[in-house]
Protein backbone atom coordinates (compact mmCIF):
# COMPACT_ATOMS: atom_id res chain seq x y z
CA UNK A 1 0.00 0.00 0.00
CA UNK A 2 1.17 3.51 -0.97
CA UNK A 3 1.87 6.40 1.79
CA UNK A 4 -0.36 9.23 1.79
CA UNK A 5 -0.24 12.11 -0.93
CA UNK A 6 -0.09 15.84 -1.25
CA UNK A 7 -4.01 16.06 -1.87
CA UNK A 8 -4.65 13.88 1.23
CA UNK A 9 -1.90 16.34 3.48
CA UNK A 10 -3.34 19.38 2.27
CA UNK A 11 -7.12 18.22 3.25
CA UNK A 12 -6.32 17.43 6.27
CA UNK A 13 -5.15 20.71 6.99
CA UNK A 14 -7.11 23.01 5.36
CA UNK A 15 -9.92 21.13 7.51
CA UNK A 16 -8.00 21.93 10.66
CA UNK A 17 -7.70 25.04 9.50
CA UNK A 18 -11.35 25.22 8.85
CA UNK A 19 -12.35 24.35 12.23
CA UNK A 20 -10.46 26.99 14.14
CA UNK A 21 -12.18 29.84 11.52
CA UNK A 22 -15.40 27.91 12.56
CA UNK A 23 -14.79 27.64 16.37
CA UNK A 24 -13.63 31.36 16.58
CA UNK A 25 -16.81 32.55 14.62
CA UNK A 26 -18.77 30.57 16.53
CA UNK A 27 -16.71 32.09 19.89
CA UNK A 28 -16.81 35.52 18.74
CA UNK A 29 -20.53 35.78 17.31
CA UNK A 30 -19.27 36.13 13.51
CA UNK A 31 -21.34 34.49 11.48
CA UNK A 32 -19.61 35.00 8.36
CA UNK A 33 -16.14 33.92 9.85
CA UNK A 34 -17.77 30.58 10.82
CA UNK A 35 -19.63 29.83 7.89
CA UNK A 36 -15.85 30.80 5.68
CA UNK A 37 -14.44 27.83 8.54
CA UNK A 38 -17.43 25.37 7.69
CA UNK A 39 -16.95 25.63 3.77
CA UNK A 40 -13.13 25.52 4.28
CA UNK A 41 -13.52 22.13 6.27
CA UNK A 42 -15.97 20.82 3.53
CA UNK A 43 -13.32 21.51 1.08
CA UNK A 44 -10.40 20.34 2.54
CA UNK A 45 -12.94 17.29 3.38
CA UNK A 46 -13.25 16.53 -0.19
CA UNK A 47 -10.03 17.61 -1.21
CA UNK A 48 -8.45 14.80 1.33
CA UNK A 49 -11.16 12.48 -0.37
CA UNK A 50 -9.72 13.26 -3.87
CA UNK A 51 -6.58 12.50 -2.74
CA UNK A 52 -7.54 8.63 -1.09
CA UNK A 53 -9.47 8.34 -4.73
CA UNK A 54 -5.73 8.69 -6.37
CA UNK A 55 -3.86 6.53 -3.94
CA UNK A 56 -6.82 3.80 -4.57
CA UNK A 57 -6.10 4.16 -8.32
CA UNK A 58 -2.20 4.08 -8.09
CA UNK A 59 -2.78 0.92 -5.59
CA UNK A 60 -4.52 -0.76 -8.19
CA UNK A 61 -2.69 -0.01 -10.86
CA UNK A 62 0.23 -1.01 -8.89
CA UNK A 63 -1.49 -4.32 -8.10
CA UNK A 64 -1.75 -4.60 -11.52
CA UNK A 65 1.33 -4.35 -13.03
CA UNK A 66 3.18 -6.69 -10.42
CA UNK A 67 0.55 -9.47 -11.40
CA UNK A 68 1.77 -9.00 -15.34
CA UNK A 69 4.92 -9.55 -13.89
CA UNK A 70 4.54 -12.10 -11.94
CA UNK A 71 2.81 -13.92 -14.73
CA UNK A 72 5.46 -13.15 -17.30
CA UNK A 73 8.20 -14.49 -14.50
CA UNK A 74 5.90 -17.87 -14.71
CA UNK A 75 6.11 -17.89 -18.43
CA UNK A 76 9.48 -17.63 -18.79
CA UNK A 77 10.79 -19.94 -15.95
Amino acid sequence: MSTINRDEVKGKAQQGKGWVKDKFGEITGDRQTEAEGEAERAEGEGRESWGKVKRGVSDAVDAVGDTISNTADKINR
